[in-house]
């Protein structure tokens, strides 16, 4: 019987270690750092590296680590019952040019998936939605805006039942834009909607990856999770 073969480690053609990497990709996608301010970051801790480097790094790993995070959570989220979604659109600039953002939470805060389109029509929403079913399977509520485009597609997939509107139920995916807007800034928006797509995708996943919620839970039990995040991406890959 053949022996099953291990997967080849992404990071056999580089000459740095996977660790250094993984904290260069960690720092500009999770907080909101210029490459430059990575380097620096990571020079006064030793590691001597350009800021471009940061930039290939995150562009060839980023979409890695986010694949995988998102592998590992995809799969037991699908079991969950009175699952509740938030949607909602943002503006985001790309090139001078306005572009839409879409995005679905669930109950907890979890960013579930992004999109990025250039309207914001039925055919728009439409995509998005069946995007975030196939992936994630049937919530027992949707709640969206007074966005039309949400009505004509939920009325489309048959879910029309499930929809809620209300002035106030939807702070939940509002409260979750911040995080990328404070990124957004920090990189002088997009110049092309596959970058900010791309980053979109990586952002959301890394968000929910370290996200602990520390403001409803003690100090002890936010440090255990801390905890448990950072050895987890240490292992991301390995």
């Amino acid at each position: 019987m053949p022996r099953s073969r291990k997967p080849a480690s992404p990071f056999r053609c580089f000459n740095s270690s996977p660790e250094v990497i993984r904290a260069a990709v960690m720092l500009y996608v999770r907080y909101p750092l210029s490459l430059r301010n990575v380097e620096d970051l990571l020079a006064e801790r030793g590691i001597d590296i350009c800021h471009e480097t940061v930039r290939f790094w995150w562009n060839r790993f980023g979409p890695v680590f986010a694949k995988e995070i998102k592998r590992r959570r995809r799969s037991y989220m699908r079991g969950f019952r009175q699952w509740k979604w938030h949607l909602d659109e943002m503006y985001v600039k790309v090139n001078g040019e306005q572009r839409y953002l879409w995005r679905a939470v669930d109950h907890e805060g979890e960013i579930l998936e992004s999109y990025v389109t250039k309207k914001r029509d039925r055919a728009a929403a439409l995509r998005f939605m069946k995007k975030t079913l196939k992936n994630y399977g049937t919530p027992e509520a949707i709640v969206t805006d007074g966005l039309r485009s949400y009505v004509s597609a939920m009325s489309a997939l048959g879910n029309s039942g499930k929809q809620e509107i209300g002035r106030h139920l939807n702070n939940r995916v509002e409260n979750s834009h911040l995080p990328f807007r404070r990124r957004e800034r920090a990189m002088l928006r997009f110049r092309q909607m596959a970058s900010l797509q791309k980053f979109a995708s990586v952002h959301a996943n890394v968000h929910n990856h370290f996200n602990s919620e520390r403001h409803l839970i003690d100090r002890p039990t936010y440090k255990t999770r801390r905890s448990a995040a950072q050895a987890e991406w240490a292992n991301l890959m390995g």
